[in-house]
């Protein structure tokens, strides 16, 4: 009988090795913005003065997670939940602190985003989402810190040079600026005939006046049709299709191009949240010892990040670059299981307009929109595009300037 169970084991060895999964996913970085809000006052106190009109109340405070919003992120965490259950990074039940570690920007729209992406993968189990509890935090409001502080100077010969001819900028963007002023005009609203000119504000940040403007009304447009506001209330009716909003938005992406995606400041503002990936990719003392780190922030903290990491991505009906409510930029560190080699995979990912408005759950019908980064020596397996662990590392600590960090702080 033992020979017989000792020739059946050796048989079933080799075969069960090659049953083994080639790809281990050890760790997830994920920067997640929050879901969908109204307006900020300060965007509304703009975009109502350059209209000329007051823009519609939603049913919560301006600035704050809508309950849509919120039941759009639970959509997406309840994926994430069973998609990392089932790639071996999370085991079933409920998570300790060794699967998980959540932190939100203080403001309530990314805590309560923070709160939804748990309530979504695991349902029941109150997984606490940290946050420091004041006015900000230098993981995500870094220019509000001494260490982040850009030279006014500088700041606007970069965005000078990255501009370059704002009156053919102006021009060649005419389309979408006229589509929105059909949307969302019904007196004169001269902001559309001004050229567009660079301002400094009295802190010495450098804007686009009047691009600076639309973007806002844009943005707002794009939100409020993923909040699924009645047509009525998004721009007077004018507005019936997701792809309408979608011809607007590269007024946002010209607007993101001459802000957060300028390297100089991105450098200044973002090393330190790039820093801290970095340092959770590479397991460093003095961060939490978690499988999963989840940093829900703000558009501007993933447009700083990738702009260091050189990543563009266009996902389909949105303007290149686009960043949609609780949508993620995602980092994970595989391992090769047969030589041990790890690997480094980066992408960016979210929902579409349609779907956003619509609650429609992820799953295999309707996955999330994905776009991966992509650099030399990388290459595409059945998990995806993986890079090299080393020199990625080493490319992205280089684009980090140190002389803009600070020590952060990890609360239990």
């Amino acid at each position: 009988m033992r020979q017989g169970t000792l020739l059946l084991l050796t048989l079933l060895l080799p075969l069960l090795a090659t049953a083994a999964p080639q790809w281990q996913l050890e760790k997830v970085v994920e920067i997640s913005r929050h879901g969908v809000r109204p307006p900020t006052a300060a965007n509304r106190q703009e975009i109502e003065a350059a209209t000329q009109r007051a823009w519609p109340r939603w049913s919560t405070p301006d600035g704050d997670l809508t309950g849509h919003g919120y039941s759009a992120v639970v959509n997406k965490g309840r994926w994430q939940g069973e998609h990392y259950r089932q790639a071996g990074l999370l085991s079933a039940g409920c998570p300790d602190r060794q699967q998980i570690y959540v932190r939100a920007s203080p403001l309530q729209r990314t805590r309560a985003t923070a709160q939804a992406l748990m309530d979504g993968a695991f349902p029941g189990c109150g997984v606490p989402v940290h946050y420091i509890a004041d006015a900000a935090d230098p993981l995500f409001q870094s220019d509000r810190f001494p260490f982040a502080q850009t030279s006014s100077t500088q700041e606007r010969a970069a965005i000078a040079a990255r501009a370059g001819d704002l009156a053919a900028l102006q021009l060649r963007l005419q389309p979408a600026v006229q589509q929105l002023k059909a949307a969302v005009c019904s007196s004169e609203c001269d902001v559309f005939t001004r050229p567009w000119q660079l301002r400094q504000t009295r802190s010495g940040h450098t804007y686009a006046e009047g691009l600076s403007v639309m973007a806002s009304m844009v943005e707002t447009l794009r939100l409020g049709w993923s909040e699924n506001l009645p047509l009525s209330e998004l721009a007077q009716g004018r507005i019936t299709s997701a792809r309408q909003i979608s011809s607007m938005l590269p007024l946002l992406t010209a607007n993101y191009d001459l802000s957060n995606d300028v390297p100089y400041l991105a450098q200044k503002r973002g090393s330190i949240l790039l820093d801290n990936v970095i340092a959770a990719l590479e397991d460093r003392p003095g961060l939490p010892e978690t499988r999963w780190l989840l940093l829900v922030a703000h558009d501007t903290n993933i447009a700083m990040v990738r702009t260091l990491l050189n990543f563009s991505w266009q996902l389909s009906g949105y303007a290149r670059g686009n960043i949609p409510p609780g949508s993620s930029l995602v980092f994970e560190r595989w391992r090769d299981t047969r030589t041990q080699t790890p690997f480094l995979r980066i992408y960016f990912q979210a929902q579409s307009l349609d779907e956003l408005r619509q609650l429609t759950p992820v799953d295999q019908q309707h996955p999330l929109l994905r776009q991966e980064w992509y650099q030399q020596n990388c290459h595409t397996y059945a998990v995806g595009t993986l890079c090299p662990y080393q020199s990625t590392l080493q490319q992205m600590k280089s684009a980090v300037d140190y002389h803009a960090l600070t020590a952060v702080s990890w609360p239990l």
